[in-house]
């Protein structure tokens, strides 16, 4: 799990993978509260609606490609990297984790009774 805060500066940061077009779009959150808290209610949002494992993953990970798209028109940070469609599932699986609910602890697994002999007589 990563040790990240709230203002998106992760500790392990060496434990991330992320291209330089997720990286751009991470660090572009970190200086835009406004966009940082949009992001946070989405991935909220998809992963309380969450179907099947994975899929919550690749549906946000069209709509930041879709973002990136978008925000690529206006802010010069981005400007030109949504010329050539680009991986950002590595980046929506981070955010999973970054700003989804924790995971449910597992619970220790219950002994079983063992069934008694029948002792027949």
């Amino acid at each position: 799990m990563f040790n990240c805060n709230a203002a998106l500066t992760c500790k392990n940061s060496r434990l991330m993978s992320l291209n330089r077009y997720e990286t751009a779009l991470f660090s572009y959150w970190e200086k835009n509260p406004d966009e940082r808290r949009h992001w946070q209610g989405k991935v909220t949002d998809a992963t309380r609606a969450a179907s099947q494992p994975g899929e919550t993953a690749r549906a946000l990970e069209r709509d930041l490609w879709a973002h990136l798209v978008e925000r690529s028109a206006h802010v010069p940070a981005l400007r030109g990297m949504a010329v050539n469609r680009i991986s950002l599932l590595n980046l929506a699986e981070h955010l999973i984790r970054l700003w989804g609910p924790a995971p449910k602890p597992k619970q220790a697994a219950v002994p079983r009774a063992r069934p008694r002999p029948h002792i027949h007589s």
